[in-house]
This record gives C-alpha cells, structure tokens and sequence, in this order.
C-alpha cells in the first residue's frame, strides 16, 4: 500500500509560497491540501510551484458565505466549488475536494439536496467531492452519517475521527457499526488526534493521551485494511493538527506554525513507520 501524506497549507498562510512548498516537498509530502479562498495568491506562481516541485494538491472547503435558507446555500455551494474548480490549469486539477457540507441541523431533505449539488459538480468537472466529517456540518456526528449511507450507497467520506469522538464525548464504542459503515466509504484521512472534550490533544506523543491515540489507530488500522482488500494499492492522508485556538498555546513563547508543523510531521512519521511506508 502506498500512502501519500498531504500538508495542510491551515496554519501557514502567512508563509511565502516558494518557501512552503519547498518545505513541503522537502519533507516528504506528496502534495498539499489547501483552503484558497482563505487568502490571496498568484494563481500563476503557485500552480507554477506546484508543477516545478512535483507536488500533487487537494482542495479542502466549505461555504464562508451568510445564507437565510438551504437554497441560498446550494446555491453559494455551488458557486463555491464551480470556482474552485476554475483556479485551476486543466492540467492541474485538484485529485479531491474535501468538502464540509450543509450545516448540523440541516433536516435530512435538505442535506440530500446539499449532497446533490456535489454530485453534480463531481459529474461535471470529473473530480471527486468527498465528504468531510466536522461540527457544525451535517456530519458532525456518526450516526447522521450512518443514516445517509443506508440511502446513498456512491456517498465518499474524507474521515477525520477526531470531531466524532469531541462531540459525542466518547471514542464511539458503542457505534462500533456506524464508524465500520464510514470506513467502508471512506476515501481520505485527516489524521489529527482529537480526545473527548476537544478535537485536538495538546501532543499525542505523551502519555496522557495514549488512549485516545490508540482510538484514532484502530479506526486508521481498519482503513488500510479494508483499502487492501478492496484492491486500492494506495491511499491519501493528510496530518492534520491545526493552528490556534486548535493548538494550545498555554503560556509557551513558541512559533505556533513551527509547533503545528512538528506535530503534523511527527503523526506523519508515526504513520509511516506503523504502515511500514518507505
């Protein structure tokens, strides 16, 4: 199994763009996952980067825009990723959209229909929109998720754990077939550690967080499995602890990106390691 890690560009938009990637490919990242509408940039530098480093890139996005009813929002969905979509060279399309649909308390009607703005795109422009699990969206939790499967069997998840175990305050034991359901559709990882009170621990190297490591693990550990034995010879990860208020910053005088940056290339290496990954 080959798996190719992605850096999260979250956390580092302050950072030169010739200097991110190089540190990006320079690490060993296959590509990077990136928010474009959370900053400006030079469309022609940044793909141009993009091609000279040989880094593959993926969108990760949701909808900033107020809206006053789920029409109004299908429809800034839909302009949303049109225009991503449209950044970018016809050669250089993103392999996936990580996309964080719809809104908690969406009624299942209108998170279909959100759904179905995705799949037309997907259909139109030939690049996979998967699912991304977060608060606030209409996957924030697992059995939302589980409910729109049993209807939707062609749904992809980009999985990140971490927000599911933060919102039910549980590492999900007892919806074991729910989270076995997700990882049968699941197409993309966000690897961040989360715990029970929030969805990101302070370092999951220390001890204190051993359990809910290991939480994290036997969901990935499951993913890897289920990919082989469907065929797949490789799969996409994207390490992704997060800058302030996600990291914790406490009263430590460190760089915050050069925290998140140590911590996103020790989950990394972790995974490369357990995953036997060269």
């Amino acid at each position: 199994m080959k798996i190719k890690f992605f850096c999260p560009r979250w956390g580092s938009e302050h950072i030169e763009w010739k200097t991110f990637l190089t540190d990006v490919k320079n690490a060993g990242y296959s590509g990077i996952e990136w928010f474009p509408f959370a900053e400006t940039f030079d469309k022609a530098e940044v793909f141009g980067l993009l091609a000279e480093l040989q880094l593959e890139h993926a969108f990760v996005m949701t909808v900033t825009k107020p809206f006053s009813n789920v029409k109004e929002y299908c429809s800034l969905l839909k302009e949303d990723l049109e225009q991503l979509i449209g950044l970018c060279p016809v050669s250089r399309l993103p392999i996936f959209i990580s996309a964080q649909t719809g809104r908690e308390y969406f009624s299942e009607p209108e998170i279909f229909t959100a759904l179905s703005v995705c799949d037309d795109i997907e259909q139109q422009y030939g690049v996979p929109i998967y699912q991304e699990t977060h608060r606030n969206k209409w996957s924030y939790v697992a059995h939302n998720v589980y409910r729109a499967l049993q209807q939707k069997d062609d749904l992809k998840i980009a999985l990140d754990v971490s927000h599911w175990f933060c919102v039910s305050e549980s590492y999900l034991n007892n919806q074991q077939l729910e989270v076995a359901k997700a990882i049968q559709h699941t197409y993309h990882i966000h690897a961040r550690v989360g715990h029970t009170q929030g969805p990101q621990v302070f370092d999951p190297s220390f001890p204190e967080y051993a359990e809910a490591l290991n939480a994290h693990l036997n969901i990935w550990d499951e993913w890897i499995n289920v990919r082989k034995l469907k065929g797949h010879t490789e799969c996409t990860i994207t390490p992704e602890f997060g800058p302030p208020p996600y990291l914790t910053m406490g009263d430590r005088a460190i760089d915050a990106q050069k925290e998140q940056w140590r911590l996103n290339l020790w989950i990394k290496q972790f995974l490369q390691n357990r995953f036997n990954v060269a």
